[in-house]
């Protein structure tokens, strides 16, 4: 359960007494889940590499983060209609067996985020070190301050949904304060008619930032139900998707736009390994502070967020522990790949954009799934979600879902063809649209959930048992 200590709940579903949350609390997080220093590089990316000007760029701003987290907004639903976390709940949809498919590649994938934002807190850390007390880095020094970040977020996350949500409120005010003391100075300081007399750049180029900002705030999707689960079944689904998507909003379009304009006076932003040491030696010491402070926590918290849902997914895939031994299997994973990261590489910012692109076709084709699924499903069994044997109602064929598991398979491939990254290049990546503008994610999508609406699905019955918890129909 949940109380304002540990949360002892993992992926069963919370029972009616226990789901008196606010939809207002959805705000807040999700304007901590998209505090990242990163959003100032991808704007200045958008001005710089792709010669968008102010007026696009705020296009960008605007519909990247409408589309991906109205789709997160959407999938949040489910966890008020079940009370369980995104994957816990997708065992409906893929079956036991099934589920373990794309909730192992979710899994892993959130070892790569979770390994970024570990090494971009870790040199927020080390730049604070650095400009307020002149300690240079070091092997030991890297080691240290990459470990204090850790287990700082498995501290946060390891408590659960109060210690998460309470933070999340106070780094909202943050931000909100770091934000008047940047707009100030690029009032004072920005070359306004450089910004303003800057030219067009294409069409394309604008849908093309528009995708790279989106894939980002899509990889969320899977774990949007973990944070409306303790919503009762009355709450409102406009609610949930209106404040998911003002809440991501209000943080992208102001930091993209600020990337853009700092981009103007100091162009290196777009193409620098390290943004946080890189503004925090241009920038004046009172907004250097403030700066890296928030560069900080938006890390923090942000890896705190995906290691509380990895904990999840860690459970779903059969590690047979409480919700706080799952979420330290991911700390400890983190640990080890950012300490190879920051002591065997120069840079991350390379290794983030080509994940991205990668990042975003793997969860895709679990929301086209997921999301086609919710339209035909209103409720969840909470007994068949727990029961892994072949008496679950949600045992369906062997363990597995073939519409839900071909969908998916199908979908992702298809994504993959259109993908195109350092690590990886499809064979329809150039030469086309959809390839062109960096949109292999809607491909995803658009695959994965046509097949799943006409593939045949199997029936589901009806196994709740009296003293369980009750489904709750919307």
């Amino acid at each position: 359960m949940a109380s304002h200590g540990l949360e002892t709940r993992g992926i069963e579903p919370v029972p009616l007494a226990e789901r008196t949350a606010s939809t207002r609390t959805l705000f807040p997080t999700w304007v901590a889940a998209n505090i990242t220093v990163l959003l100032l590089t991808m704007g200045a990316t958008l001005a710089v590499t792709f010669g968008l000007n102010f007026w696009q760029t705020l296009v960008v701003g605007i519909v990247a983060p409408i589309v991906a987290f109205g789709l997160v907004g959407l999938i949040g639903i489910a966890g008020k209609r079940g009370g369980a976390p995104g994957m816990a709940l997708s065992r409906a949809v893929f079956g036991q067996r099934g589920n373990l498919l794309p909730g192992a590649l979710i899994w892993v994938a959130r070892w790569g985020w979770e390994t970024i934002n570990a090494v971009t807190g870790a040199y927020a850390l080390l730049t604070v070190l650095d400009v307020l007390f002149g300690i240079r880095r070091g092997t030991a020094l890297i080691v240290v301050t990459l470990l204090l970040f850790v287990t700082a977020t498995f501290a946060i996350s390891g408590l659960g949904i109060d210690a998460v949500q309470r933070c999340t409120r106070w780094a909202t005010w943050l931000f909100g304060v770091f934000s008047v003391l940047v707009l100030g100075r690029l009032l004072v300081d920005t070359d306004w008619d450089r910004v303003f007399g800057r030219g067009p750049g294409p069409v394309s180029a604008v849908v093309t930032g528009i995708g790279l900002v989106a894939a980002g705030g899509m990889s969320w999707a899977p774990a949007a139900p973990d944070f409306t689960r303790y919503l009762p079944g009355t709450a409102s689904s406009a609610a949930i998707v209106r404040n998911t998507v003002t809440g991501a909003g209000i943080v992208v379009l102001p930091m993209v736009l600020m990337g853009a304009v700092m981009a103007s006076e100091t162009p290196g932003l777009a193409v620098t390994a390290d943004p946080v040491s890189f503004l925090g030696e241009i920038l004046p010491l009172w907004l250097a502070v403030p700066y890296l402070l928030i560069a900080l926590v938006g890390m923090l918290l942000i890896n705190a967020m995906s290691m509380y849902s990895a904990g999840f997914t860690a459970q779903t895939l059969g590690f047979r522990v409480s919700r706080p031994w799952a979420v330290s299997v991911n700390a400890v994973i983190s640990l080890i790949l950012g300490a190879v990261l920051m002591l065997a590489t120069t840079g991350v910012i390379g290794s983030f954009v080509a994940f991205l692109s990668l990042l975003a076709v793997a969860f895709s084709a679990w929301i086209g799934v997921f999301g086609v699924d919710m339209l035909r499903r209103t409720e969840y069994d909470p007994v068949a979600l727990l029961d892994t044997t072949r008496t679950s109602a949600y045992w369906y064929r062997a363990g597995f879902a073939p519409a839900a598991v071909i969908a998916w398979a199908l979908g992702l491939g298809a994504g993959l063809l259109f993908t195109s990254s350092d690590w990886f290049t499809g064979p329809l990546a150039t030469g086309n649209p959809i390839g062109e503008y960096g949109m292999g994610w809607v491909a995803t999508i658009a695959v994965s959930g046509l097949l799943y609406a006409v593939l045949p699905k199997p029936a589901v019955r009806e196994t709740a048992r009296a003293g369980e918890p009750a489904r709750v129909a919307v």
